[in-house]
């Protein structure tokens, strides 16, 4: 039974398991991510998330203290220069863990633990993110435009053909009125002949 046990000793004495945190914590820092058992990481998230914390504050202080955890020169410098600029502006929750099934030997429940802001798979900020459309609204949107382009693709002929015949008839008018005025000239002309050939008969 579990009564009142609120820390997992993973098995191991306590100088075991602070060396075993500490080495896992400096591979962390080294690698941002780290695959383990999901116990051990749940371990680790409470070992070096307080020293994450602690690396935001860049004094003689909180070095001496994180060094006295992790005992790496090269970890602490990692620690306090670029991670500690990655994760200024976060207020807490400094890693994740990813479960990723069951080990095949001992069937223990396997993990990735990693720095949430070196995985840029799950950031929030990416730019030039679509919006989500129902399938609805989208459609109408997109059949309104089909029907507009299609709208102006049938408007276009038309209106040439109506500019043709426009211009057909125009054109058809000008020779009706070319050949109207050229017949009533020939009957005038006619008539004054008729005319003439009367006045000759009559004298």
């Amino acid at each position: 039974m579990r009564h009142g046990k609120k820390f997992n000793h993973l098995g191991r004495k306590t100088a075991h398991r602070k060396a075993m945190l500490s080495n896992m914590a400096c591979s962390l820092i080294e690698h941002k991510r780290i695959k383990t058992t999901v116990a051990k990481a749940k371990a680790l998230r409470k070992f070096v998330e307080p020293l994450i914390t602690k690396s935001k504050t860049d004094t003689t202080h909180s070095r001496r203290i994180v060094f006295s955890h992790l005992r790496q020169k090269e970890v602490v410098t990692e620690l306090f220069g670029d991670v500690a600029s990655k994760v200024s502006t976060r207020d807490g929750g400094y890693t994740r863990i990813l479960r990723t099934g069951n080990r095949l030997g001992d069937n223990a429940e396997m993990c990735f633990i990693e720095l949430v802001d070196y995985n840029d798979n799950y950031s929030t900020d990416k730019p030039n993110k679509k919006s989500k459309s129902t399938r609805r609204s989208g459609g109408a949107k997109k059949q309104s435009a089909t029907v507009e382009e299609a709208v102006v693709v049938e408007e276009t002929p038309t209106e040439a053909k109506t500019e043709d015949v426009v211009e057909e008839t125009a054109s058809a008018v000008a020779d009706d009125n070319v050949e109207s005025t050229e017949t009533s000239e020939k009957e005038e002309a006619k008539k004054e002949n008729n005319a003439e050939g009367n006045e000759t008969k009559s004298e």
